[in-house]
């Protein structure tokens, strides 16, 4: 079914958005969704000790063989109701906690309850796409910087890279008991840009000599 004015006609308030705007108009909505769930109790962001080995089993998993999920790496973004101890089960978004509904809607238009098959909003999902794999939508965030690079200003090249105004490592490291949702920002538009490759292999050799020097300043007695 093609997406006209029958559809819209069917679905209130139903209005179709370029791929463009999705990146924008997807992470806003999620946040917005996660700001009413708000944090489980007791929760906090934290990382899992060591990454898990990539087992291929076929069949389904048991409850008690599935592990819990608990990132490794502070590149992505926190994600309690994803947690075995704090996830709401089916027809809840396992991102922003709030009811899922028919078509991955967060609004129940057609009056027929949560959808127990569905724990992803379909505005989470293009959220949890543009934070966990910001360079699959260069070509966007490029058109929106009008093809310049970020840092120096010049024009982008091909080999542009995306990159995050504040470094993902000082999130965590400075910003990781800012309150959840709010901590999901650095990993949005607002903390994203482009630059050009030269520049970025710049900015990455001295953020490096910057940890290293804070390491060693803290080793000292």
């Amino acid at each position: 079914m093609r997406w006209g004015a029958a559809s819209r006609r069917r679905c209130p308030g139903l209005q179709s958005i370029p791929i463009g705007g999705r990146i924008q108009c997807g992470p806003i909505d999620s946040r917005a969704l996660a700001a009413k769930s708000g944090a489980p109790a007791g929760w906090t962001w934290r990382l899992a000790d060591e990454k898990p080995d990539r087992v291929r089993r076929r069949g389904r998993k048991t409850k008690e063989e599935k592990s819990d999920w608990l990132m490794w790496s502070f590149r992505v973004p926190p994600a309690p109701y994803r947690e075995s101890h704090y996830a709401l089960g089916p027809g809840f978004c396992c991102i922003c906690g709030q009811p899922v509904y028919r078509f991955g809607w967060q609004v129940d238009l057609w009056g027929r309850g949560a959808n127990r098959n569905a724990v992803w909003h379909a505005a989470c999902v293009v959220a949890w796409d543009l934070w966990t794999a910001p360079s699959d939508h260069a070509r966007v965030l490029k058109r929106l910087q009008q093809r310049r690079c970020a840092q120096s200003g010049g024009r982008l090249w091909k080999t542009a890279e995306v990159d995050h105004w504040v470094p993902l490592f000082r999130v965590w490291l400075e910003h990781r008991h800012t309150q959840w949702p709010s901590l999901l920002g650095f990993w949005g538009v607002p903390n994203l840009r482009v630059i050009n490759r030269d520049v970025h292999l710049t900015k990455c050799a001295e953020e490096a000599r910057s940890r290293r020097d804070s390491a060693g300043r803290t080793a000292d007695p």
